[in-house]
C-alpha cells in the first residue's frame, strides 16, 4: 500500500491497515502543505484523494 500526497509525498506500507494507522497520525503533513492524499495499492487508487482538513 502507498500513500501519495498532493502535494508530492509518499510512503509505502506492508498492508492498508498499516498505511491507515500511520496516516491517522500524521497531523504533520497537513501542517507542512499536504492538502489531500490518495491511498494506493499496484498503482491503482484504493481510495482518495481524500483531504486532511477537519470535517
Amino acid at each position: 500500500m502507498r500513500i501519495v500526497g498532493d502535494p508530492p509525498t509518499s510512503e509505502e506500507f506492508p498492508s492498508q491497515a498499516d498505511a491507515e494507522s500511520w496516516l491517522g497520525e500524521q497531523r504533520s503533513l497537513l501542517a507542512s502543505g499536504v492538502a489531500r492524499v490518495t491511498l494506493s495499492h499496484d498503482g491503482r487508487a484504493v481510495y482518495g484523494p481524500m483531504s486532511l482538513d477537519a470535517p
